[in-house]
């Protein structure tokens, strides 16, 4: 069993993207395991409340980014270029944490492994 944690840093602005709505669920069954926004330091606890550990498997952690952004008042195309940011990932079950940073503009992200 691990932990999941996020970090989702804008970087048009240079500062912790407050209030990212994250939803964090299995490819295969899309079952919501957990859903939330991130805090005023860009940061979230990807686990639903009485289940803080997640077992070994697949799962996409979707970042409505789009809105976000909206709400920043960042002028965009219709649709946005970015509005959903959806990572899938696999996790080992091994104790150990997984920490998955999100650096993102309305234009472009990426995202590592983090521990």
């Amino acid at each position: 069993m691990s932990r999941l944690t996020t970090h989702v840093l804008d970087l048009f602005h240079g500062k912790p993207a407050q209030g990212v709505l994250l939803r964090l669920c299995r490819p295969e069954s899309k079952e919501i395991l957990f859903e939330g926004r991130t805090d005023a330091d860009g940061r979230a606890a990807c686990a639903s409340s009485g289940r803080p550990d997640l077992p070994a498997g697949r799962y996409e952690l979707l970042f409505a980014i789009g809105s976000y952004f909206a709400r920043a008042g960042v002028r965009q195309d219709d649709p946005p270029f970015l509005e959903e940011i959806v990572i899938r990932f696999g996790m080992s079950g091994e104790a150990t944490p997984y920490h998955l940073p999100l650096l993102v503009t309305p234009w472009s992200y990426t995202t590592y492994r983090g521990r």
